[in-house]
């Protein structure tokens, strides 16, 4: 999403970034083809206070927690934007919202869709909630920068946001067991993997039968994985949690969620979730 902010959103000064890891953001900024785009920073204070709209994404509910606390100590709030992109609890969510907004601030939540390749390529699906008019103000980051298209939860408290973003999440995490358990199916009775990704690819070409040619080739052996067994697992006990205090129970999610305890055994961290 940086890369895009940077690059398309037409900014009248250069686009603030820090990491916890600072040297991926020295990392990013070098790999920018113009990079007076971008000043980086290394302090979360540093970004806060330098800007106007700040877009925050992180791994998980603590590390989104942790992040704001520091935030509301970094200087004034007032007039300044946040937009958190992570996938988080809906009550996480919430709360930050709170926390911002007492502290004088701005808050939007956008989680959004897609694999890193969407991110790079500006085709990700966002999901904003909060008040229609700060959404309103995101709009010419979204589609033609980061996003492909927007579903627009504008006048919804944040957490709504978080809540579709999870329950969309455990829709992948089925789609991934249902292909795991068709595949191993056409290779014991005969059918053969190749007739099956062809029917994918003719009736359900994406996501379906992108994940299904990963699964097949063996492209879940990565350095860098794409959708990493633990922030899949979280998910996974995000979306349980959250059916279960409905009263609706997630069997297919579980299933998925004891298949990824397996990969974290064997593969450790840097599993993907189509291992």
């Amino acid at each position: 999403m940086a890369r895009n902010i940077a690059l398309k959103a037409n900014l009248v000064h250069p686009l603030v970034i820090q990491n916890r890891t600072h040297q991926r953001a020295q990392e990013f900024a070098a790999a920018l083809p113009n990079s007076a785009a971008v000043q980086v920073v290394t302090t979360v204070a540093e970004a806060v206070n330098s800007a106007d709209i700040v877009f925050t994404s992180l791994g998980d509910d603590a590390s989104v927690l942790s992040l704001y606390e520091t935030v509301v100590k970094a200087g004034s709030l007032a007039g300044k934007l946040f937009v958190e992109t992570s996938t988080i609890l809906p009550e996480s969510t919430n709360a930050v919202a709170k926390l911002i907004t007492d502290a004088g601030g701005q808050f939007v939540a956008a989680p959004v869709f897609g694999v890193p390749a969407m991110a790079d390529a500006g085709k990700l699906v966002v999901v904003p909630a909060g008040e229609a008019s700060l959404v309103a103000k995101l709009q010419p980051f979204f589609v033609g920068v980061i996003a492909r298209s927007v579903i627009d939860m504008s006048g919804r408290e944040p957490g709504q946001a978080s809540l579709l973003k999870i329950t969309g999440n455990s829709f992948i995490l089925s789609m991934v067991e249902t292909l795991g358990e068709g595949l191993t199916w056409a290779e014991k009775s005969g059918l053969g993997g190749d007739m099956l990704q062809q029917f994918l690819e003719h009736m359900m070409p994406a996501p379906f039968g992108a994940y299904c040619s990963r699964m097949r080739s063996g492209d879940y052996m990565r350095e860098d994985p794409l959708f990493a067994v633990d922030l899949a697992r979280k998910d996974a006990g995000h979306a349980i949690r959250l059916a279960g205090s409905v009263g609706v129970d997630l069997k297919i999610a579980k299933v998925a969620d004891d298949h990824l305890k397996v990969v974290k055994e064997v593969v450790g961290e840097k599993g993907d979730l189509p291992a």
